[in-house]
């Protein structure tokens, strides 16, 4: 487990999962592993649990190159059940507890599993594992080179994908941690709120958190008004979240009086962390104690989770850092194999030790993403655009699919709302594409409103005219839009598709209409007022 900097080469050992959580464990074997609803667990109890889960699921019949279908929140039994299956050679297939029936189904069907593991209220876990212990069992140890898990993602081009994630993998991730999260020590505690179902959870706040000897206080459901209480009780060293999970932190009840000295990692992934939520979050943590800035992280559950973090050298306010070690990144010209120089915007393209070994029995989608470059080196096209400055630091952008073609220019949403957000009546604010029958495409923001301004007609007004003042014309948002809220994925993350398929909605029903009136009559009004011809007096700006 060592990091040539010469050669940007990780040694990591050629063993499971379990192997190698199980070798470092060794080390520490009453340390506290997990804590869950005021109940703990030693390295040692961790291995007990899943040595008897393997039994069991041997009992049930379960085998080397197996698949079974893991549907469950973030509890003890859920983190057995991967490591068990991942000792045994079969692979667990993680799926969202809160799916619908028909995704359950598919989910099930498509990766062909055997066994399906989920919560029930009437049998318990013991009658599981009294399987295991009515016969004499033998548990053959796995052979690394059979897939881990699987991981579900609509991939880079938003169809459903199941991604085969490799034991190698995962313990190039924790080898990584090892080596960057260096202050981290036995017994700090990890708060695992990000779900076992996603990359970010699974890899980050399970695997890397056993790797590094921590302690993985396993969240089952996160409630953001009980963020304060979570922290004040568990004093996390390091907490791992996606953007709004600390928008949350921030807005909780009596946030402001929580002492988070303890905290030595705070790191950002999962969505993009605008500059104006960075900036707001860095001086939170300054005026808490902390002593620390947040960490901005970057990746994709192809890339299983963080492949770069802005750590060190690599910290620059609105960069996501520079690479882990082992991993490379480049830009492309999209569509193309071709490398672009520093400061140029293109896709980011990955070569590193975790990137998945395709997407299961989809030949031709890996092929699309997992591309082989004239360098040899087998690079995952990300569908992600951003860009690499002279220091090596990176830079993201926006998805691939978010970039909005208007009347021929490029029109970047995130840049609207940066902008946006600098209103000062503005506290969030999500822009998409939306069709247009002659510009093919034209920006429409979605506003969430501070406290004390409403969505008026006079406050629409005052943040087109600042959206005039700091933007090419052809970026103008056409349409804004007032919301309480910006809807969220299960995950936390901006559900632009959601957003989408309400404004398509909207057009077929002839609502397309912002503040009752029609956007055009209100921007021909406005135009009046600002020449004067109505007698009514400028609103002005809040700017």
């Amino acid at each position: 487990m060592t990091y040539n900097e010469k050669t940007n080469e990780l040694n990591v050992p050629d063993i499971t999962m379990y192997e190698m959580v199980k070798r470092l464990a060794a080390k520490h074997p009453g340390a506290t592993a997990y804590e869950y609803l005021g109940t703990t667990g030693t390295y040692s109890e961790l291995f007990e649990n899943i040595d008897s889960f393997a039994k069991s699921f041997t009992a049930c019949g379960v085998k080397a190159g197996d698949i079974v279908t893991i549907c469950m929140p973030n509890t003890p039994e859920a983190v057995f059940a991967v490591y068990a299956l991942n000792k045994m050679g079969a692979a667990a297939n993680v799926i969202h507890p809160l799916s619908a029936q028909a995704e359950i189904l598919r989910y099930i069907n498509s990766a062909e599993s055997k066994v399906l593991v989920v919560v029930d209220m009437f049998i318990g876990v013991k009658e599981f594992l009294s399987l295991g212990k009515e016969r004499d069992l033998t548990v053959t140890e796995a052979s690394p080179d059979l897939p881990a898990v699987i991981l579900h993602s609509g991939g880079t081009t938003g169809t459903p994908k199941e991604i085969l994630l490799t034991n190698k993998g995962f313990n190039s991730l924790g080898t990584q941690a090892l080596i960057v999260l260096r202050d981290v020590t036995v017994n700090d505690k990890v708060l695992a709120i990000l779900p076992v179902f996603h990359a970010f959870g699974l890899g980050v706040c399970v695997h890397v958190t056993f790797c590094l000897g921590a302690c993985s206080v396993l969240i089952p459901r996160f409630e953001a008004a009980k963020f304060t209480k979570l922290m004040k009780k568990h004093k996390p060293s390091m907490v791992f979240g996606v953007p709004t999970l600390y928008e949350a932190l921030m807005n909780a009840p009596h946030s402001e009086k929580l002492d988070l000295s303890n905290l030595k990692y705070m790191v950002s992934g999962g969505d993009s962390l605008s500059e104006t939520l960075e900036k707001r979050l860095n001086n939170y943590l300054q005026k808490t104690g902390a002593g620390i800035k947040v960490i901005q992280g970057y990746g994709l559950t192809e890339s299983l989770g963080a492949v770069c973090l802005a750590t060190g050298d690599g910290y620059k306010p609105g960069s996501i850092g520079k690479p882990l070690p082992g991993n490379r990144f480049c830009i492309v010209n999209p569509g193309t194999c071709e490398v672009l120089p520093a400061n140029t915007d293109g896709e980011i393209c990955i070569n590193g030790p975790t990137l998945m070994a395709g997407y299961r029995n989809n030949e031709e989608e890996t092929k699309g993403v997992l591309i082989r470059h004239d360098d040899g080196r087998v690079w995952l096209h990300t569908g992600d655009i951003g860009a690499i400055d002279e220091d090596g630091c990176i830079f993201y952008r926006l998805r691939l699919k978010r970039l909005i073609i208007s009347s021929g220019y490029n029109v970047y949403p995130q840049h609207i709302e940066k902008i946006i957000e600098q209103h000062k009546a503005v506290a969030k604010c999500t822009v998409i594409g939306v069709p247009h029958p002659y510009k093919v495409e034209v920006a429409k923001a979605y506003i969430v409103l501070k406290n004390g301004y409403k969505g008026s007609e006079e406050t629409t007004y005052s943040i087109r005219e600042h959206c005039r003042r700091n933007l090419a014309k052809y970026s103008v948002p056409a349409e804004f839009e007032f919301r309480k809220t910006i809807p969220q994925t299960l995950l936390g993350k901006t559900d632009f598709n959601a957003l989408k398929a309400e404004h398509m909605a909207k057009l077929a029903n002839g609502e397309n209409k912002t503040n009752g009136k029609n956007i055009k009559e209100i921007g021909k009004q406005k135009e009046e007022e600002r020449s004067g011809n109505t007698g009514v007096q400028d609103a002005g700006t809040c700017a």
